[in-house]
């Protein structure tokens, strides 16, 4: 079955600080890409862009709720479809409570093509609380890459935006292999212009300036954040 060698305990600590050694490379190197993608220019969005969710019509300044960073999952999904993907419902079912994003003033979303009276009874099937979504009626996904020319079919995907007063701004998307690995708190933040928000990231200084929460006291239980 081709497994690992079997070596002694001194040997495995040898080889494993070797490998620690190239781990702690790659986080340094992550933490440099990351910091490079926070300082991505940013695209303002003028186009009016309208979606249908619990509480009927929604603006894309809506689906903040009031924060300063969205971040959107495009959720494959199609209007001739009867259920959600499921490549995409594993992915949101690994989203965690969303008070710890929240306590960073990031607000997170799914959005889908199909209309809003299909994702609700496959929402309450996998009994995500995730704020969901209809795209149906705007141009949202094909504006931001996310149905392919041919088909034409959905694509999977995570786009970011910053609020800065009414104005909105898109700072990120990626799809594909770029979705490996995402689905944690901090793995999400990382996505940001506005990042985990702690004192060691650069650009420093750049989420107090927009009136972002701190996020150097460290994450809490979910319960004990302020609403």
């Amino acid at each position: 079955m081709g497994l690992p060698n079997v070596v002694t305990r001194q040997e495995w600590l040898g080889a494993r600080q070797e490998l620690l050694a190239r781990e702690k490379a790659a986080t340094r190197a992550r933490d440099a890409l990351n910091a490079q993608r926070r300082e991505l220019p940013m695209v303002e969005i003028e186009k009016l862009y309208v979606f249908e969710g619990p509480d009927g019509k929604a603006e894309l300044l809506d689906l903040f709720e009031g924060r300063s960073q969205l971040i959107v999952y495009h959720f494959m999904f199609g209007p001739d479809q009867d259920a959600g993907c499921p490549n995409c419902s594993a992915f949101l079912d690994q989203i965690g409570h969303l008070s710890h994003l929240r306590a960073r003033g990031t607000e997170f979303a799914a959005v889908s093509r199909a209309p809003f009276t299909k994702l609700l009874p496959f929402k309450a099937r996998m009994g995500w609380t995730v704020p969901w979504y209809s795209s149906a009626t705007s141009d949202f996904n094909q504006d931001f890459g996310f149905v392919a020319d041919e088909g034409p079919h959905d694509l999977p995907g995570l786009s970011c935006f910053l609020r800065d007063g009414d104005r909105v701004y898109h700072t990120y998307s990626t799809t594909g292999r770029g979705l490996d690995g995402i689905g944690s708190v901090t793995s999400l933040l990382d996505l940001t212009a506005l990042g985990r928000q702690e004192e060691w990231e650069e650009p420093a200084g750049r989420a107090s300036a927009l009136g972002a929460p701190a996020g150097g006291a460290g994450f809490r239980c979910h319960d004990d954040y302020p609403d």
